[in-house]
């Protein structure tokens, strides 16, 4: 599967391309002095397909051999078919973390409950929908109408999935 790390003008990019599955690091999350930044990118780190928006580090990258897409739109849903062009499958899955990338999994419990005393969240929500879990955020997810609205934009915007 492919595997991604994203410039830190791509935020909302990478975590589209967790909702769909793929393994995508920011650059934004790594601990990285801001100076760095272009030379880590443009390395190839733990070879994942670099997406940029900056120019000259595509450049750069395509100099060194490595793979790169430049993106060229500002627009999400272009942005969304500029990937897709490159073989990404938008195939909205629970299986990453939208916001650090981690594994979700069932939540225990204990795990759903504290996550629902803390963010205020009702009981209900766990005999709705089935519940996935981040061990590292402590997040919980489900597939709710703001997942209803994520299909609704690949459609509008004319993307497989």
């Amino acid at each position: 599967m492919l595997r991604f790390i994203c410039d830190r003008m791509l935020g909302k990019l990478a975590r589209w391309l967790r909702i769909a599955g793929y393994d995508t690091l920011y650059i934004g999350d790594l601990p990285v002095e801001k100076e760095y930044e272009d030379d880590m990118l443009a390395s190839n780190y733990e070879d994942r397909i670099l997406l940029t928006k900056d120019k000259e580090l595509y450049r750069k990258a395509k100099a060194a051999k490595k793979d790169v897409l430049l993106i060229k739109s500002n627009s999400i849903g272009e942005q969304l078919k500029e990937v897709e062009s490159i073989g990404v499958i938008f195939r909205p899955v629970m299986d990453r973390c939208s916001v650090c990338n981690e594994f979700l999994r069932k939540p225990s419990d204990e795990e759903k409950f504290e996550v629902f005393r803390k963010e205020g969240i009702n009981n209900d929500i766990s005999k709705e929908y089935e519940l996935w879990y981040c061990e590292k955020c402590k997040k919980l997810y489900w597939k709710g109408s703001h997942w209803d609205n994520m299909i609704k934009f690949l459609s509008r915007h004319s993307i497989k999935f």
